[in-house]
């Protein structure tokens, strides 16, 4: 078996292979805007991109980098890139590919976390706040109460913070919040682990109508007269008692 294609092109070539990088690098969420760079040695060269070794993009001449931009980027575009540069003239003189590079893109999300500020029993009135963190930039994140979600909130960040101000007993309850990615369709994290939003407040005050206050009345003067009549009688019990 002779040497493979790219193997000549490298001892044949009189160019350096160039350097490759994506940004950002890692485990990449689906939504992301990607940029793949291509770094040669010389000007005035035409640099080309490749997926799984086929020729995805070309760019003419800009300087001794290239980027290639993914916007939005799809679990379909994960795979091996590389790169290679060439001259401009007929024929043209390429250099070797790049070492590759893997874009990887996340399929699952790992669940952020939540909390409370202030934490605890809180008095009605407090401004309350309740930050979801999690592991990724450029996600939307989600808040739920009781499992329905009431506030989303687009990119700022690992952390988002939903504010509830003026608190009164029925804000109260159970939340959890979530991130998902921007693209469509969105790809979403698990559900936090709950938190408890505790509002403290006094057993419901009781207002008594004029009717209910004549009918309490009547009922405690009923009482009274048992209390005498049963007193009475055991007195005159008493009393023939030899």
């Amino acid at each position: 078996m002779g040497p493979s294609p790219a193997l000549l092109l490298a001892l044949e070539s009189p160019y350096s292979k160039p350097s490759i990088s994506l940004s950002p690098s890692g485990e990449i969420a689906p939504g992301t805007d990607v940029s793949i760079s291509c770094h040669g040695p010389r000007q005035g060269m035409r640099f080309k991109m490749y997926r799984a070794g086929v020729a995805r993009w070309h760019t003419e001449p800009a300087g001794l980098t290239a980027e290639f931009h993914i916007p939005n980027v799809r679990r379909e575009d994960g795979g091996t890139y590389t790169c290679s540069y060439e001259s401009l003239g007929e024929p043209p003189v390429s250099s070797p590919r790049s070492d590759p590079v893997e874009l990887v893109v996340a399929v699952h999300f790992s669940k952020p976390s939540i909390s409370l500020s202030p934490s605890g029993e809180i008095a009605p009135g407090t401004d309350v706040s309740i930050s979801c963190h999690g592991p990724r930039q450029g996600m939307r994140f989600k808040m739920y109460r009781a499992g329905v979600a009431r506030w989303h909130t687009e990119p700022a960040g690992l952390t988002a913070e939903f504010h509830i101000p003026n608190v009164r007993r029925e804000d109260g309850g159970t939340y959890t919040c979530s991130y998902e990615s921007l693209g469509e369709p969105p790809v979403s994290s698990p559900r936090s682990d709950p938190v408890q939003l505790v509002v403290a407040g006094a057993p419901p005050r009781q207002d008594y109508t004029p009717f209910a206050i004549v009918r309490l009345s009547l009922a405690v003067g009923v009482l009274l007269a048992l209390v005498l009549i049963l007193a009475e009688a055991a007195y005159s019990w008493k009393r023939s008692d030899p």
